[in-house]
């Protein structure tokens, strides 16, 4: 279980903070979400609590951006644009913040590749991109306790080619 004041990943919010738990008429979390625009509290069922998981630690967050430049990215052999884009999603949402880290590596190649040809990329890798690269950042500054900003810099520094705006 988890305690209040804890920050969780919630697979369709992102990183939230445990705000309370309910116990009537169900034990429930009370989870506020750090990302949006207008975030809301909302409540998840300590019964459900395999599906959250706890935001990674400071020195996995440190290593994964060390590894940066090593890791690799996630191949989708499928024909379908809207299974391909099913299969990243769900690697967002159900994976661990190293996932979110690969498919934003991932995008930034496609995205550049298909830049390379003179081409407009698909609307649904930039959306992809987006969404990988704002839970990732997010669950990074968490952990490390910095700015979004910083965590941008921290990859720059170990991997010349990170380029934020990609």
């Amino acid at each position: 279980m988890f305690d209040v004041g804890e920050f969780i990943v919630h697979p369709g919010q992102g990183v939230c903070r445990v705000d309370e738990v309910v116990d009537s008429p169900q034990q429930t979390y009370m989870l506020m979400p750090l990302a949006g625009r207008h975030p809301m509290r909302i409540s998840f069922p300590v019964a459900s609590e395999d599906r959250l998981r706890p935001v990674v630690s400071y020195d996995e967050a440190r290593a994964l951006i060390d590894d940066y430049a090593d890791l690799g990215i996630i191949e989708y052999t499928g024909r379908s644009g809207a299974l391909e884009e099913e299969f990243y999603r769900d690697e967002i949402r159900r994976g661990t913040c190293r996932d979110s880290v690969r498919v934003v590596k991932t995008f930034r190649e496609r995205i550049a590749e298909v830049r390379s040809r003179n081409k407009k990329p698909p609307v649904a890798y930039e959306r992809i991109l987006k969404q990988a690269r704002d839970r990732s950042l997010m669950e990074l500054s968490v952990a490390l306790d910095i700015p979004t900003e910083d965590v941008i810099a921290l990859f720059e520094e170990h991997d010349p080619s990170f380029v934020q705006n990609n």
